[in-house]
Protein backbone atom coordinates (compact mmCIF):
# COMPACT_ATOMS: atom_id res chain seq x y z
CA UNK A 1 0.00 0.00 0.00
CA UNK A 2 1.59 3.43 -1.30
CA UNK A 3 2.45 5.71 2.01
CA UNK A 4 0.21 9.04 1.88
CA UNK A 5 0.32 11.97 3.87
CA UNK A 6 -2.93 14.23 4.22
CA UNK A 7 -2.79 17.75 3.87
CA UNK A 8 -4.44 20.10 6.63
CA UNK A 9 -6.19 22.38 4.13
CA UNK A 10 -7.88 19.48 1.92
CA UNK A 11 -9.85 16.00 2.67
CA UNK A 12 -8.59 14.18 -0.23
CA UNK A 13 -4.92 12.20 0.89
CA UNK A 14 -1.82 13.42 -0.93
CA UNK A 15 0.72 10.53 -2.86
CA UNK A 16 4.03 10.72 -1.59
CA UNK A 17 6.77 10.61 -5.11
CA UNK A 18 9.81 11.13 -5.34
CA UNK A 19 9.65 15.18 -5.71
CA UNK A 20 7.71 15.13 -2.33
CA UNK A 21 10.51 13.22 -0.86
CA UNK A 22 13.28 15.36 -2.12
CA UNK A 23 11.60 18.48 -1.08
CA UNK A 24 10.87 16.74 2.59
CA UNK A 25 14.49 16.19 2.49
CA UNK A 26 15.68 19.71 1.56
CA UNK A 27 12.93 20.58 4.38
CA UNK A 28 14.87 18.54 6.82
CA UNK A 29 18.05 19.56 5.86
CA UNK A 30 17.31 23.56 6.50
CA UNK A 31 15.80 23.54 9.68
CA UNK A 32 18.42 20.89 10.72
CA UNK A 33 21.34 23.54 10.07
CA UNK A 34 19.30 25.96 11.84
CA UNK A 35 19.13 24.61 15.07
CA UNK A 36 22.58 23.07 14.26
CA UNK A 37 23.83 26.71 14.45
CA UNK A 38 21.39 27.81 17.09
CA UNK A 39 22.96 24.87 19.63
CA UNK A 40 25.90 24.03 18.33
CA UNK A 41 27.85 27.03 17.55
CA UNK A 42 27.22 29.17 20.17
CA UNK A 43 23.75 31.19 20.01
CA UNK A 44 22.20 28.98 22.38
CA UNK A 45 24.12 26.51 23.56
CA UNK A 46 22.30 26.02 26.39
CA UNK A 47 18.43 24.21 25.79
CA UNK A 48 17.36 26.17 28.74
CA UNK A 49 18.24 29.03 27.39
CA UNK A 50 16.37 28.48 24.57
CA UNK A 51 13.40 27.17 26.21
CA UNK A 52 13.41 30.66 28.13
CA UNK A 53 14.05 32.95 25.17
CA UNK A 54 11.12 35.01 24.33
CA UNK A 55 9.49 33.77 21.04
CA UNK A 56 9.43 37.09 19.71
CA UNK A 57 13.11 37.86 20.11
CA UNK A 58 14.15 34.18 19.08
CA UNK A 59 11.76 34.89 15.34
CA UNK A 60 13.90 38.34 15.01
CA UNK A 61 17.34 36.34 15.93
CA UNK A 62 16.68 33.54 13.26
CA UNK A 63 15.00 35.58 10.56
CA UNK A 64 16.36 35.23 6.91
CA UNK A 65 19.08 37.48 5.83
CA UNK A 66 17.70 40.93 5.43
CA UNK A 67 17.75 43.70 2.49
CA UNK A 68 21.35 44.48 0.60
CA UNK A 69 21.67 48.31 0.95
CA UNK A 70 22.56 49.99 -2.44
CA UNK A 71 23.87 53.86 -2.97
CA UNK A 72 23.63 54.83 -6.25
CA UNK A 73 24.87 58.02 -7.63
CA UNK A 74 23.91 59.81 -10.71
CA UNK A 75 26.81 61.39 -12.99
CA UNK A 76 24.74 63.69 -15.22
CA UNK A 77 23.41 67.25 -13.58
CA UNK A 78 23.16 70.63 -13.05
CA UNK A 79 25.28 70.93 -9.87
CA UNK A 80 28.40 68.84 -11.02
CA UNK A 81 28.06 66.51 -7.60
CA UNK A 82 27.15 69.02 -5.56
CA UNK A 83 23.83 67.64 -4.72
CA UNK A 84 24.37 64.31 -4.38
CA UNK A 85 27.64 65.37 -2.10
CA UNK A 86 25.38 67.25 0.11
CA UNK A 87 22.99 64.72 0.39
CA UNK A 88 25.32 62.03 1.55
CA UNK A 89 26.73 64.72 4.26
CA UNK A 90 23.87 65.37 5.72
CA UNK A 91 23.07 61.46 5.83
CA UNK A 92 26.46 60.63 7.39
CA UNK A 93 25.62 63.28 9.89
CA UNK A 94 22.38 61.92 10.55
CA UNK A 95 23.50 58.24 10.97
CA UNK A 96 26.00 59.58 13.58
CA UNK A 97 23.97 61.70 15.56
CA UNK A 98 21.29 58.23 15.32
CA UNK A 99 23.88 55.65 16.62
CA UNK A 100 25.97 58.30 19.04
CA UNK A 101 29.13 57.29 17.04
CA UNK A 102 30.90 59.83 15.65
CA UNK A 103 33.16 57.58 13.28
CA UNK A 104 30.36 56.84 12.30
CA UNK A 105 30.34 56.37 8.04
CA UNK A 106 28.18 56.26 4.96
CA UNK A 107 30.57 53.03 3.82
CA UNK A 108 29.11 51.57 7.08
CA UNK A 109 25.91 51.34 6.37
CA UNK A 110 25.67 50.77 2.41
CA UNK A 111 26.69 47.44 0.82
CA UNK A 112 27.87 48.67 -2.64
CA UNK A 113 27.76 51.65 -3.96
CA UNK A 114 27.67 52.55 -8.32
CA UNK A 115 28.61 55.30 -9.55
CA UNK A 116 28.60 57.36 -12.85
CA UNK A 117 30.18 60.03 -14.07
CA UNK A 118 31.37 62.75 -11.09
CA UNK A 119 28.91 59.98 -8.75
CA UNK A 120 31.57 57.68 -9.70
CA UNK A 121 34.45 59.96 -8.03
CA UNK A 122 32.36 60.20 -5.14
CA UNK A 123 31.92 56.53 -4.68
CA UNK A 124 35.76 56.08 -4.42
CA UNK A 125 36.18 58.65 -2.17
CA UNK A 126 33.59 57.57 0.24
CA UNK A 127 34.52 53.60 -0.10
CA UNK A 128 38.08 53.38 -1.18
CA UNK A 129 40.71 52.45 2.38
CA UNK A 130 42.45 55.01 4.00
CA UNK A 131 46.15 54.93 3.67
CA UNK A 132 47.04 54.90 7.28
CA UNK A 133 43.84 53.37 8.41
CA UNK A 134 42.57 50.64 6.20
CA UNK A 135 39.12 49.68 8.05
CA UNK A 136 37.60 53.17 7.17
CA UNK A 137 37.43 55.58 3.69
CA UNK A 138 39.60 58.07 3.07
CA UNK A 139 36.91 60.94 3.06
CA UNK A 140 33.89 61.39 5.07
CA UNK A 141 30.88 62.46 3.34
CA UNK A 142 31.57 66.44 4.22
CA UNK A 143 35.64 66.19 2.98
CA UNK A 144 34.14 64.62 -0.39
CA UNK A 145 31.33 67.55 -0.38
CA UNK A 146 34.58 70.00 0.38
CA UNK A 147 36.81 68.10 -2.43
CA UNK A 148 33.83 68.83 -4.95
CA UNK A 149 34.12 72.57 -4.11
CA UNK A 150 37.34 73.47 -3.86
CA UNK A 151 38.60 71.06 -6.93
CA UNK A 152 35.35 71.00 -9.46
CA UNK A 153 36.95 72.98 -12.21
CA UNK A 154 40.78 71.22 -11.83
CA UNK A 155 38.50 68.05 -13.06
CA UNK A 156 35.89 69.97 -14.51
CA UNK A 157 35.54 72.21 -16.85
CA UNK A 158 32.53 73.75 -19.71
CA UNK A 159 32.84 72.93 -22.88
CA UNK A 160 30.60 73.86 -26.02
CA UNK A 161 28.82 70.48 -26.38
CA UNK A 162 27.21 68.00 -23.83
CA UNK A 163 30.07 66.37 -21.88
CA UNK A 164 32.98 67.52 -19.56
CA UNK A 165 36.81 66.45 -19.49
CA UNK A 166 39.32 66.65 -16.97
CA UNK A 167 41.40 69.69 -17.00
CA UNK A 168 44.40 68.37 -15.27
CA UNK A 169 45.57 64.49 -16.04
CA UNK A 170 45.36 61.67 -13.82
CA UNK A 171 48.48 62.74 -11.55
CA UNK A 172 45.73 64.82 -9.96
CA UNK A 173 43.49 61.93 -8.57
CA UNK A 174 46.66 59.73 -8.23
CA UNK A 175 47.71 62.43 -5.66
CA UNK A 176 44.02 61.83 -4.47
CA UNK A 177 44.28 57.62 -3.72
CA UNK A 178 47.82 57.28 -3.16
CA UNK A 179 49.80 54.65 -5.27
CA UNK A 180 49.20 52.01 -5.45
CA UNK A 181 45.75 52.03 -4.95
CA UNK A 182 42.96 50.12 -7.10
CA UNK A 183 39.39 48.62 -7.38
CA UNK A 184 40.47 46.13 -5.04
CA UNK A 185 41.35 48.80 -2.14
CA UNK A 186 37.56 49.33 -0.95
CA UNK A 187 35.87 48.63 1.56
CA UNK A 188 32.98 47.24 -0.05
CA UNK A 189 32.05 46.49 -3.84
CA UNK A 190 32.13 49.45 -5.95
CA UNK A 191 31.24 49.94 -9.51
CA UNK A 192 32.25 53.02 -11.65
CA UNK A 193 30.68 53.27 -15.18
CA UNK A 194 31.82 54.78 -18.51
CA UNK A 195 31.92 54.19 -22.53
CA UNK A 196 34.50 52.15 -23.84
CA UNK A 197 34.59 53.58 -27.44
CA UNK A 198 37.33 50.27 -28.44
CA UNK A 199 33.58 47.77 -27.75
CA UNK A 200 31.14 50.63 -28.32
CA UNK A 201 29.45 49.75 -24.87
CA UNK A 202 29.12 50.82 -21.55
CA UNK A 203 32.26 49.28 -19.19
CA UNK A 204 31.64 48.79 -15.66
CA UNK A 205 34.80 49.29 -13.32
CA UNK A 206 33.73 46.40 -10.85
CA UNK A 207 35.84 45.32 -7.44
CA UNK A 208 34.21 41.91 -7.88
CA UNK A 209 36.32 41.45 -11.53
CA UNK A 210 39.15 43.05 -10.34
CA UNK A 211 39.36 39.76 -7.82
CA UNK A 212 38.65 37.08 -10.44
CA UNK A 213 41.11 38.73 -12.36
CA UNK A 214 44.30 41.26 -12.74
CA UNK A 215 43.35 41.82 -16.29
CA UNK A 216 40.24 43.98 -14.65
CA UNK A 217 41.97 45.91 -12.02
CA UNK A 218 42.43 49.39 -12.47
CA UNK A 219 44.01 51.90 -10.40
CA UNK A 220 41.43 54.05 -8.77
CA UNK A 221 42.66 57.51 -9.96
CA UNK A 222 42.57 55.91 -13.87
CA UNK A 223 39.00 54.25 -13.28
CA UNK A 224 37.65 57.90 -12.24
CA UNK A 225 39.04 59.83 -14.58
CA UNK A 226 37.52 57.56 -17.01
CA UNK A 227 33.85 58.37 -15.76
CA UNK A 228 34.18 62.20 -15.53
CA UNK A 229 36.99 62.03 -18.51
CA UNK A 230 35.16 62.52 -22.22
CA UNK A 231 34.97 66.20 -22.94
CA UNK A 232 34.85 67.92 -26.91
CA UNK A 233 36.02 65.04 -27.97
CA UNK A 234 38.72 63.49 -25.90
CA UNK A 235 39.26 60.10 -24.91
CA UNK A 236 40.44 58.92 -22.06
CA UNK A 237 42.99 55.65 -22.23
CA UNK A 238 43.41 53.58 -19.23
CA UNK A 239 44.78 50.18 -18.32
CA UNK A 240 44.63 47.43 -15.88
CA UNK A 241 47.20 46.88 -13.47
CA UNK A 242 48.84 44.37 -15.59
CA UNK A 243 48.32 46.42 -19.06
CA UNK A 244 46.51 43.23 -20.36
CA UNK A 245 42.97 45.11 -20.67
CA UNK A 246 42.56 48.80 -22.40
CA UNK A 247 39.53 51.01 -22.40
CA UNK A 248 39.20 53.70 -24.83
CA UNK A 249 36.88 55.82 -22.60
CA UNK A 250 34.42 58.21 -22.77
CA UNK A 251 32.28 59.84 -19.12
CA UNK A 252 29.64 57.18 -18.96
CA UNK A 253 26.92 60.09 -17.47
CA UNK A 254 27.42 61.37 -20.82
CA UNK A 255 26.68 58.97 -23.07
CA UNK A 256 25.18 55.36 -21.63
CA UNK A 257 24.84 55.38 -18.30
CA UNK A 258 24.20 58.90 -16.31
CA UNK A 259 21.81 56.67 -13.81
CA UNK A 260 23.81 53.44 -12.55
CA UNK A 261 20.93 52.33 -10.50
CA UNK A 262 19.36 49.65 -12.85
CA UNK A 263 23.17 48.44 -13.72
CA UNK A 264 23.94 48.26 -9.39
CA UNK A 265 20.57 46.19 -9.01
CA UNK A 266 21.81 43.62 -12.15
CA UNK A 267 25.07 43.31 -10.40
CA UNK A 268 23.34 42.46 -7.05
CA UNK A 269 20.58 40.31 -8.05
CA UNK A 270 23.45 38.19 -10.49
CA UNK A 271 26.55 37.88 -7.73
CA UNK A 272 25.47 35.35 -5.77
CA UNK A 273 29.10 34.93 -4.53
CA UNK A 274 28.28 38.03 -2.79
CA UNK A 275 25.27 38.56 -2.19
CA UNK A 276 23.96 34.39 -2.00
CA UNK A 277 20.60 35.51 -0.25
CA UNK A 278 19.31 38.36 -2.31
CA UNK A 279 16.63 36.91 -5.02
CA UNK A 280 14.53 40.06 -5.92
CA UNK A 281 13.60 43.51 -5.64
CA UNK A 282 11.93 42.75 -2.11
CA UNK A 283 15.67 41.97 -0.67
CA UNK A 284 17.03 45.21 -1.82
CA UNK A 285 16.95 48.87 0.01
CA UNK A 286 17.77 51.29 -2.95
CA UNK A 287 18.82 54.68 -2.30
CA UNK A 288 19.73 57.08 -5.29
CA UNK A 289 21.16 60.30 -5.56
CA UNK A 290 20.52 62.54 -8.77
CA UNK A 291 22.36 65.99 -9.29
CA UNK A 292 19.77 68.43 -10.98
CA UNK A 293 18.38 68.37 -13.87
CA UNK A 294 20.12 70.10 -16.71
CA UNK A 295 19.22 73.75 -16.79
CA UNK A 296 18.12 73.91 -20.86
CA UNK A 297 14.74 76.31 -21.18
CA UNK A 298 11.74 75.90 -23.16
CA UNK A 299 12.38 76.93 -26.65
CA UNK A 300 11.90 76.25 -30.22
CA UNK A 301 15.02 75.74 -31.74
CA UNK A 302 17.22 74.41 -28.65
CA UNK A 303 20.95 73.94 -29.19
CA UNK A 304 22.25 70.32 -30.04
CA UNK A 305 23.90 70.80 -26.60
CA UNK A 306 20.55 71.36 -25.13
CA UNK A 307 19.41 68.52 -26.50
CA UNK A 308 21.91 66.49 -25.50
CA UNK A 309 21.32 67.22 -22.03
CA UNK A 310 17.43 66.63 -22.30
CA UNK A 311 18.02 63.29 -23.95
CA UNK A 312 20.60 62.44 -20.53
CA UNK A 313 17.91 63.21 -18.17
CA UNK A 314 15.98 61.54 -20.25
CA UNK A 315 17.68 58.14 -20.49
CA UNK A 316 17.84 58.70 -15.75
CA UNK A 317 14.45 59.32 -15.93
CA UNK A 318 13.50 56.55 -17.97
CA UNK A 319 15.59 54.17 -15.10
CA UNK A 320 14.32 56.08 -12.31
CA UNK A 321 10.78 54.67 -13.79
CA UNK A 322 11.73 51.11 -14.84
CA UNK A 323 13.58 50.25 -11.46
CA UNK A 324 9.86 52.07 -9.32
CA UNK A 325 8.05 49.45 -11.56
CA UNK A 326 10.19 46.96 -10.43
CA UNK A 327 9.85 47.66 -6.92
CA UNK A 328 5.79 48.03 -7.38
CA UNK A 329 4.10 48.44 -4.22
CA UNK A 330 7.18 47.85 -2.21
CA UNK A 331 8.88 51.38 -3.83
CA UNK A 332 7.58 53.52 -0.35
CA UNK A 333 10.02 51.46 1.55
CA UNK A 334 12.49 49.73 -0.71
CA UNK A 335 13.36 52.68 -3.14
CA UNK A 336 13.98 56.62 -2.09
CA UNK A 337 15.30 58.46 -5.35
CA UNK A 338 16.52 62.14 -4.53
CA UNK A 339 16.78 64.24 -7.15
CA UNK A 340 15.95 68.15 -8.32
CA UNK A 341 12.74 69.28 -9.52
CA UNK A 342 13.26 72.48 -12.09
CA UNK A 343 9.69 73.17 -11.88
CA UNK A 344 9.92 73.40 -7.89
CA UNK A 345 12.96 76.18 -7.51
CA UNK A 346 12.25 77.69 -10.65
CA UNK A 347 14.28 77.77 -13.86
CA UNK A 348 16.33 81.10 -13.08
CA UNK A 349 17.92 79.36 -10.05
CA UNK A 350 18.82 76.50 -12.94
CA UNK A 351 21.04 78.59 -15.22
CA UNK A 352 24.64 78.58 -14.44
CA UNK A 353 25.29 82.27 -16.12
CA UNK A 354 23.50 83.28 -12.94
CA UNK A 355 25.88 81.80 -10.07
CA UNK A 356 28.77 84.13 -11.24
CA UNK A 357 31.75 84.12 -8.42
CA UNK A 358 32.18 81.91 -5.88
CA UNK A 359 29.74 79.43 -7.92
CA UNK A 360 30.61 75.58 -5.60
CA UNK A 361 29.51 78.27 -2.75
CA UNK A 362 25.67 79.28 -4.82
CA UNK A 363 25.30 75.29 -5.93
CA UNK A 364 25.84 74.17 -2.33
CA UNK A 365 22.69 76.80 -1.32
CA UNK A 366 21.04 75.17 -4.40
CA UNK A 367 21.69 71.37 -2.95
CA UNK A 368 20.15 73.00 0.58
CA UNK A 369 17.07 74.29 -1.28
CA UNK A 370 16.90 71.09 -3.09
CA UNK A 371 16.70 69.54 -0.14
CA UNK A 372 14.22 71.33 1.67
CA UNK A 373 11.89 70.43 -1.00
CA UNK A 374 9.12 68.26 -1.94
CA UNK A 375 10.19 64.91 -2.87
CA UNK A 376 9.44 63.81 -6.56
CA UNK A 377 8.39 60.37 -6.84
CA UNK A 378 7.57 58.16 -10.46
CA UNK A 379 4.55 56.92 -10.61
CA UNK A 380 3.95 53.47 -12.88
CA UNK A 381 2.47 54.92 -16.12
CA UNK A 382 1.59 58.43 -14.92
CA UNK A 383 5.34 60.38 -14.79
CA UNK A 384 5.87 62.00 -11.57
CA UNK A 385 3.59 63.35 -8.49
CA UNK A 386 5.45 65.50 -5.62
CA UNK A 387 5.34 63.37 -2.60
CA UNK A 388 4.25 64.77 1.04
CA UNK A 389 7.88 64.16 2.49
CA UNK A 390 10.54 66.53 1.49
CA UNK A 391 13.75 65.03 0.57
CA UNK A 392 15.70 65.66 4.14
CA UNK A 393 12.60 63.66 5.96
CA UNK A 394 13.36 60.94 2.79
CA UNK A 395 16.99 60.76 3.85
CA UNK A 396 16.57 60.72 7.13
CA UNK A 397 13.76 57.83 6.67
CA UNK A 398 16.38 55.74 4.90
CA UNK A 399 18.72 56.19 7.71
CA UNK A 400 16.53 54.74 10.51
CA UNK A 401 15.97 52.03 8.06
CA UNK A 402 19.72 51.18 7.12
CA UNK A 403 20.68 51.47 10.89
CA UNK A 404 17.60 48.72 11.73
CA UNK A 405 18.97 46.69 8.90
CA UNK A 406 22.30 47.16 10.68
CA UNK A 407 20.75 45.88 14.26
CA UNK A 408 19.08 43.43 12.41
CA UNK A 409 21.94 41.91 11.31
CA UNK A 410 23.46 41.33 14.01
CA UNK A 411 20.82 39.15 15.50
CA UNK A 412 21.01 36.76 12.54
CA UNK A 413 22.70 33.84 12.17
CA UNK A 414 22.98 34.18 8.32
CA UNK A 415 25.16 36.35 6.50
CA UNK A 416 23.25 38.93 4.19
CA UNK A 417 26.78 39.49 2.09
CA UNK A 418 30.15 37.73 1.74
CA UNK A 419 33.04 39.91 0.15
CA UNK A 420 36.21 39.58 -0.48
CA UNK A 421 39.05 42.04 1.08
CA UNK A 422 42.18 42.67 -0.07
CA UNK A 423 45.14 41.82 2.75
CA UNK A 424 47.62 44.68 3.58
CA UNK A 425 49.99 46.25 0.65
CA UNK A 426 53.14 43.78 2.11
CA UNK A 427 51.25 40.98 0.50
CA UNK A 428 48.66 39.93 -2.89
CA UNK A 429 46.58 37.34 -1.59
CA UNK A 430 43.19 38.08 -0.95
CA UNK A 431 40.90 36.57 2.05
CA UNK A 432 37.07 35.94 1.76
CA UNK A 433 35.34 36.85 5.04
CA UNK A 434 31.62 37.37 5.54
CA UNK A 435 29.90 40.84 6.71
CA UNK A 436 27.46 40.65 8.94
CA UNK A 437 27.26 43.18 11.09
Amino acid sequence: MASTITSSSQSSPLPINDSTTIELDKLTHEIFSILENKFLFGAYADPNQFLNTNKEDFKKTSSLPGKVRILSIDGNGFTDGILAAKSLAHLEEYLKSKTANPDARISDFFDIVAGSGVGGLLAALLFTRGTSDHDRPIFTADQALQFLIINRRKMLTRSAGIFRRRKTPAKFLRGVFGEPTTLKDTLKPVLISCYDLSSRSPFLFSRADAFESDGYDFAMADACGAAIGGGDGTVEVVRSVDKRTTISALGGAGIAMGNPTAAAITHVLNNKHEFPFCNGVEDLLVVSLGNGESACSVQRSPSSACLAKIVGDGASDMVDQAVSMAFGDMMETNYVRIQANGLLLGEKKFEKSSLKGEEGKKLVGIAEEVLRQKNVESVMFKGKRVAQKTNVEKLELVGEEVIREQERRRRSIFPVVVFKQNSPRTSSATTSTVSSY
